[in-house]
């Protein structure tokens, strides 16, 4: 398992859980601000992982067209159930946000952490 998975993927749980809104709201003071941080650190974490699970499928793939082996590769088929059992990038995003993990700015004036 790699790095990055381990990290994203651990203590995280699968499932939708609701959040109150003022937690959300007291990290930068708008609730709106908050919610585009944790988008950004989704969309970051979603090319992330998108990168690496490519990575690892062009080690098994076949660079020849022969029908014998596009049938099925079990690797690639384990590689890609692995990834689809890990946590939501937004899910990841939401509990680094409310972790304090993600580090984030406001213009030059301000700084959050």
């Amino acid at each position: 398992m790699s790095r990055l998975r381990r990290q994203l993927s651990s203590g995280t749980n699968n499932t939708v859980e609701t959040r109150n809104l003022d937690d959300i709201k007291q990290k930068t003071g708008n609730l709106y601000e908050s919610i585009a941080v944790i988008a950004k650190r989704a969309n970051q974490i979603n090319i992330s992982i998108k990168e690496e699970l490519h990575n690892k499928l062009d080690e098994f793939a076949s660079h020849t067209d022969s029908l014998e082996e596009i049938h099925e590769n079990k690797e690639q088929i384990e590689i890609s159930r692995a990834y689809e059992r890990m946590p939501n990038p937004s899910l990841l995003a939401t509990q680094e946000f409310m972790e304090g993990k993600v580090y984030f700015r406001k213009g030059e004036d301000e700084l959050f952490s």
